[in-house]
């Protein structure tokens, strides 16, 4: 279960990490639903995305809970690949990612510009996994998924 101590500290390390993302007042959406209308502008997080704050938080908690881990490895598209790219190189924890053959040349590009190291395998995100989690243990690494809410 989530603790409001868990929030405060997870809130710290992001604000720690990255400014507040900006909010702007649309009047445009506030004429036609009546009501005023404040819009968050994740595209101005380091990553344009909200997942960057995940990253952040699991990185910390990784290395507090696996001072020793030697990597991070995940199969993903983009926005979480990022995440982890920018958060392991600020703590110092190297990430892997593995995308399907064919992914966004742009979010390749992004995941690798922030310090992954990108391999590209396989015909879609089911594929691309099938590699990915098997023998990195071995190798000292530990798997994050998209979808996960701890380490595993």
């Amino acid at each position: 279960m989530i603790t409001r101590a868990d929030l405060e500290a997870a809130a710290a390390l992001v604000h720690a990490a990255m400014p507040p993302t900006p909010q702007y007042a649309w009047p445009l959406l506030a004429r036609r639903f009546g009501v005023e209308v404040i819009v968050k502008h994740e595209n101005h997080t380091p990553t344009g995305a909200f997942k960057v704050r995940g990253g952040f938080v699991y990185m910390a908690h990784l290395k507090r809970e696996r001072p020793d881990v030697r990597g991070v490895v995940s199969a993903t598209r983009g926005n979480h690949g990022q995440s982890l790219a920018l958060a392991g190189a600020r703590a110092g924890v190297p990430v892997t990612i593995v995308v399907p053959c064919g992914n966004a040349r742009e979010k390749n590009a992004a995941m690798r510009a922030f310090g992954a190291e990108l391999i590209e395998h396989g015909a879609d995100i089911d594929e691309a996994r099938a590699p990915c989690f098997p023998n990195w243990p071995a190798r000292g690494a530990m798997k994050s998924c998209p979808q996960s809410t701890g380490i595993s």
